[in-house]
């Protein structure tokens, strides 16, 4: 049975592996574009706005947020409990206390943001804090500090910056295409084979880049609820505390699809096959399964 070092070493290379995989998509879908206008410009456009967009989302990844589900900090006085969990764990984290913000939700669910140690915060939904037990509050907050450990933050802001440019990009040729064509159209014309493949590469591009995304995203949960279970020793609290919030049926109130990937859990309470092919995290009953079987 792998260890819980092991499986974080495993998933931290799956996770670089599909980050490299992202970049070269761009490379591709950017050279892609080039050949079809004849303008070797457009590769390096892309490659540019793409590093722009993921440094715009680096400086602003922990404001951002707090802004969109209208969080507000907590102080040790306000709630001395939460704050001490937080900071006891931050010590054994080896990092930086980060704030922390309680969002005025009633479905218990929580996410941290941010670019670095130094630039983080963790978000906490009030629901969850009435929800859960101290042990299960624990597995959580464990959970979102190993996001900021492991820079899973950072990860997660790229990949969302990355998928908006390729869909903003993808739109865009789309319709330049239609009002202005492109250096290939006669022969277009006499190959009709030419213009189904462009078409086709311009309306898949963004589903696959969303796809490379939600694999991303998945692996990221299962690297930090490895993580999680380093710092507190006790997979039970983590395991009880994703079965309480699954569970849970209440919607948020601040519905915000961009942040989805954030969260814990899905904050989306749909459940079918065709959901779970697009949702930003692995499937509770495979976390809590990867989880039961965790070694020291």
């Amino acid at each position: 049975m792998p260890s819980v070092y092991e499986n974080i070493r495993t998933n931290q290379r799956k996770t670089i592996f599909l980050i490299s995989t992202f970049f070269c998509f761009i490379v591709l879908l950017g050279w892609f574009l080039a050949q079809v206008f004849g303008n070797s410009q457009i590769l390096y456009f892309a490659i540019f706005f793409a590093l722009f967009q993921s440094f715009l989302s680096y400086w602003y990844s922990d404001k951002i947020p707090i802004f969109l589900v209208g969080a507000k900090e907590l102080s040790k006085k306000d709630n001395p409990r939460i704050y001490r969990l937080v900071e006891n764990l931050a010590i054994s984290a080896g990092i930086q206390t980060p704030k922390i913000f309680i969002a005025p939700e009633r479905q218990p669910n929580a996410f941290a943001a941010g670019r670095d140690e130094k630039h983080s915060v963790i978000v906490l939904n009030q629901g969850l804090i009435d929800l859960l037990d101290e042990k299960e509050i624990e597995g959580v907050i464990a959970h979102e500090l190993s996001h900021i450990k492991n820079r899973d933050v950072l990860i997660a802001s790229v990949a969302v910056v990355l998928v908006s440019f390729v869909a903003i990009l993808s739109n865009f040729v789309l319709r330049l295409s239609f009002f202005g064509g492109t250096r290939r159209d006669s022969r277009e014309r006499e190959n009709p084979l030419g213009l189904i493949l462009f078409f086709i590469v311009i309306v898949l591009a963004p589903l696959i880049a969303q796809l490379i995304q939600f694999a991303i995203s998945r692996k990221r949960e299962f690297l930090a609820d490895s993580s999680a279970v380093l710092l507190t020793r006790y997979p039970q609290g983590l395991i009880s505390a994703l079965e309480k919030i699954s569970q849970n049926r209440i919607p948020l109130k601040n519905q915000n699809p961009a942040l989805a990937s954030l969260y814990i859990c899905n904050p989306f309470k749909e459940k079918n096959w065709f959901f779970n092919l697009f949702s930003t995290h692995p499937p509770i009953e495979k976390r809590i399964e990867e989880l039961k079987k965790v070694s020291f």
